[in-house]
């Protein structure tokens, strides 16, 4: 049995029936795959991933964070489930059915991981009639965006044949402790955890110290700390219903945008972009605060030898996004700069010493507490946390296959909360980059709209660059000439 990390178990603490805490995203595969066959599929790799046939384990009285153990009733079959979209079978219907599905909790009394094969998609433009969907869901408690990529790269091959997977190894068998030898193990982490403390308060003290030095010594200005955000429309109390959409774009016009601004990154123009559509869907409602908003940006603390490890192990940045700046180009360079700067910090205060805090939050007090700020509405009642997540989960750049069909596109989900209203997730896969929003009825009813306004901050981007570096060329010419 393995216990839930104190960062993991954050996400049992948060979950709720209206908050349901789960990762996931909408992949569609080219042809006319048949579900017996993808389920034979699934079958013979489920072994690879240990965490899709474990489920979790509760002490007695919530008193401590529960364990990870093998299922011995697991069913693949209460796993995947088979649906249609209505006519016509299109990009309406797709995101409609996604959005439904991923406003439904997962259940906890089995591994927490659903796949939904979708059959019945005729009219979405570039995808050949009769292909299909898999609509996915794994708790953010088993996984983060950099293990769900992992596991999806478990899953899809690098050629229409797919590779063998060796047959899973007898397991011997595992025995569930009885409550008394839960509470024992419980017993034995509330006298240990105490000792992990002097080491953290001395790596948080050590933290301060050269976050002080670069802002006194250095002149570096610190980052946007939580609940310095200003308030915005989607930074209040969620409903269930999920609004769930995607915007695809080109991965190489993206990558082009960098070069107008020396040393940008294809992430600093992904924000960007992302901060185009924030600022003319809050303008069109005269609802754009005088402060920039402030993105939470998750960043993996993974190592090389914990690349395929379940679990999270992110930190995070808080990067300004420059959203009350008009020009694009100039919006970018903002933001490039704040993400240096956000950097700068996460590298200086030893992020992977710091989540080691987690570990100390009684299970079932986080509970109780996170229960009471839910039904108590508090998050109307304080400046946000931080506005939004934009969080990218880079993939493969080459053609992938499930079963002999080629991945046409790769979108993701994440969950949102009170307070907390509107994600991100932003997937790149051969040659394109999903950029997919995730909200609440209730905050953004006309999610449909703010995805448009995503492309089109992609092309406002894009002609202000090109009409920008013509300028420089013909300048460059002149000089020359002269």
């Amino acid at each position: 049995m393995e216990e839930l990390s104190g960062l993991d178990a954050s996400f049992l603490y948060l979950e709720t029936p209206k908050i349901p805490m789960h990762i996931g995203g909408v992949v569609v595969l080219e042809g006319s795959l048949q579900f017996e066959d993808f389920r034979e599929f699934i079958s013979q790799r489920l072994h690879t991933v240990p965490k899709l046939t474990q489920k979790l384990v509760s002490i007695p009285l919530s008193l401590d964070r529960p364990y990870w153990a093998e299922d011995p009733d697991f069913d693949v079959n209460m796993h995947l489930h088979r649906t249609a979209l209505p006519k016509p079978g299109g990009w309406k219907e797709l995101r409609y059915l996604a959005s439904r599905l991923f406003s439904q909790q997962l259940n906890r009394d089995r591994p927490l991981w659903e796949f939904t094969f979708v059959e019945g998609i005729d009219t979405i433009d570039q995808v050949p009639e009769g292909s299909v969907a898999l609509i996915t869901k794994v708790h953010h408690a088993g996984f983060d965006g950099k293990s769900g990529a992992d596991l999806m790269q478990m899953l899809f091959d690098v050629s229409p044949t797919p590779r063998e997977i060796p047959p899973p190894k007898p397991k011997p068998k595992e025995d569930i402790p009885s409550n008394v030898g839960l509470m024992a193990k419980s017993a034995y982490n509330f006298m240990t955890r105490p000792g992990k403390l002097p080491s953290l308060l001395w790596d948080a003290g050590k933290a301060t110290v050269k976050a002080g030095y670069m802002t006194r010594v250095q002149g570096i200005n610190m980052p946007t700390m939580p609940f310095k955000a200003p308030k915005t429309i989607f930074n209040d109390t969620v409903e269930v219903d999920r609004r769930w959409n995607s915007a695809i774009l080109d991965f190489k016009r993206v990558k082009a945008l960098r070069k107008v601004v020396e040393g940008a990154t294809v992430n600093d123009v992904i924000l960007a972009i992302c901060a185009g559509a924030l600022r003319r869907y809050l303008l069109e409602k005269d609802e754009l605060p005088d402060k920039p908003l402030v993105a939470m940006v998750p960043v993996s603390t993974r190592t090389r030898e914990e690349k395929n490890a379940m679990g999270n192990q992110v930190s995070a940045m808080y990067i300004q996004l420059a959203t009350d700046l008009e020009d694009p180009i100039k919006r970018l360079e903002k933001i490039h700069v704040n993400t240096l700067i956000g950097k700068l910090y996460q590298d200086a205060i030893d992020a992977r010493s710091l989540m080691g805090f987690a570990e100390l939050i009684p299970f079932g007090l986080a509970g109780v507490a996170a229960r009471f700020y839910s039904r108590a509405a508090i998050a109307k009642r304080h400046n946000p946390f931080f506005n939004l997540v934009i969080t990218n989960v880079p993939g493969p750049q080459v053609p992938l296959y499930l079963a002999g069909h080629k991945l046409l596109a790769n979108m993701g989900t994440a969950p949102i909360f009170d307070g907390m209203g509107l994600i991100m997730p932003v997937c790149s896969y051969n040659g394109t980059i999903s950029i997919s929003p995730t909200s609440s009825s209730n905050l953004m009813p006309d999610l449909d709209i703010f995805t448009r306004y995503i492309r089109e901050s992609a092309n406002e981007m894009e002609q202000a660059v090109d009409e920008k570096l013509k300028g420089q060329a013909a300048l460059k010419k002149l000089m020359e000439e002269d």
